[in-house]
């Protein structure tokens, strides 16, 4: 190529927002990987905010409709540690959009599924992080 040009070899591009709310508004279920927690931890990370930002303005934009959120884990941990864990991680989910983002807490319930309905196997650390979800679910 030519003298200066700059190769841009990183590139992600972003789910925006018009593919999110078309996939909980038309398709039902939006499943989301942008939303992070510590460890063995139900906060909240704050690089998470940029996703709760989008969907946020998808469920304040249609104020009628109610939706499930709920959380996910792989399966390092005991059975129950993980259900309790993917409960709290929802509800934590859950009081962010209400603190931060205005969106009325009476449309939102939570629920969690723990190491249950896993997407992939958990044989390797990348198959983990797809088990390590959230879903937001219109009903």
């Amino acid at each position: 190529f030519e003298y200066g040009a700059a190769m841009v070899t990183n590139v992600r591009i972003a789910v925006g927002a018009p593919d999110m709310r078309n996939k909980l508004m038309t398709e039902g279920k939006l499943v989301t990987y942008g939303i992070y927690f510590d460890v063995n931890k139900d906060v909240v990370k704050p690089e998470s905010y940029g996703t709760l930002k989008e969907i946020a303005a998808i469920l304040n934009e249609v104020p009628d409709v109610q939706v499930k959120i709920v959380g996910h884990t792989d399966s390092d941990g005991a059975d129950a540690a993980n259900l309790d864990l993917s409960k709290r991680r929802a509800a934590s989910v859950k009081n962010e959009l209400v603190k931060s983002f205005g969106v009325n807490g009476d449309r939102l319930v939570t629920d969690g599924m723990g190491e249950s309905q896993p997407v992939a196997s958990n044989d390797t650390p990348a198959n983990k992080a797809l088990n390590r979800r959230v879903e937001f679910i219109k009903l």
